[in-house]
């Protein structure tokens, strides 16, 4: 039986949701599924929700909640109603940072902009731009200017990976994806030969690909397990052949996944 598991927050609960999954990964074993509710900036909705949560009976596997509350009557009314299963982001690290820090917090909903710097925020949007206007090789024109281009078969994670780097990362991320043109000649396509050292390629089991594509095209050639099993087949080998460094998106997160990439444009 899945766990449910409440990720509740006053701002958009970005830093509760990632804790959590990071956390949850731990146990392979444990199915659970996640409810985000963000913005829940009065005591009505939180009176709301907690309210909700107190309603699920579900016997041996009663509903986790993971909280980064700033507003300090929030966090006290979930103390109180869900004392043995809540898991607050805040509580557990200010107070000792408080101690060490001399100084106590000054509470405000979204105060993780205020450590940030306008520079930042202004190259991550320009980042998100340059993913959005080349995923999927539908521009090439401005390659040169990509701190990473993204190849791999259609459905193996480039375009969310993009995104994510351009967002957590700040990076000029792009995707090019290998179509059956391109991997019946196990050649890189002439417009990513100059741009060989920015290469780095998405492979994915087959079967996976499969699940993946049934879902979007069901029953079709596209989706079917020997297309898959081929494009795959035939990918790899390319990545071989122009020795391209390759990371498996089969079984690991996006989080997993741009480590991996940031660190192949660092070595």
């Amino acid at each position: 039986m899945s766990t449910r598991v409440f990720i509740l927050s006053d701002h958009t609960g970005i830093t509760a949701g990632s804790i959590a999954r990071a956390l949850l990964a731990q146990f392979p074993h444990q199915s659970f599924t996640l409810e985000e509710h963000p913005f829940l900036d009065d005591m009505q909705k939180v009176e709301h929700i907690a309210n909700e949560i107190e309603r699920i009976d579900e016997g041996d596997h009663p509903p986790l909640v993971f909280s980064s509350f700033v507003d300090r009557k929030a966090r006290s009314l979930l103390k109180e109603r869900f004392a043995d299963r809540l898991y607050d982001i805040f509580e557990a690290f200010t107070p000792p940072l408080e101690k060490l820090l001399g100084e106590s917090v000054s509470p405000i909903a979204g105060q993780l902009h205020g450590i940030s710097n306008t520079g930042l925020y202004t190259e991550r949007i320009q980042a998100l731009d340059y993913a959005m206007v080349h995923d999927d090789g539908s521009i090439t024109r401005n390659y040169e200017k990509a701190d990473v281009i993204l190849i791999g078969v259609s459905r193996s994670g480039k375009t969310p990976t993009c995104l994510y780097l351009a967002l957590h990362n700040g990076l000029q991320a792009a995707n090019y994806p290998l179509v059956d043109e391109d991997l019946e000649t196990t050649q890189l396509p002439p417009i990513l030969r100059q741009y060989r050292e920015k290469l780095v390629a998405l492979t994915i089991e087959p079967k996976q690909l499969q699940r993946i594509r049934q879902q979007r095209r069901p029953g079709s050639r596209y989706s079917s397990p020997e297309q898959c099993e081929w494009e795959v087949h035939q990918a790899e080998a390319i990545f071989r052949k122009h020795h391209i460094p390759v990371i498996d998106t089969t079984a690991v997160s996006i989080e997993e996944i741009a480590v991996h990439i940031t660190a192949e444009i660092m070595s």
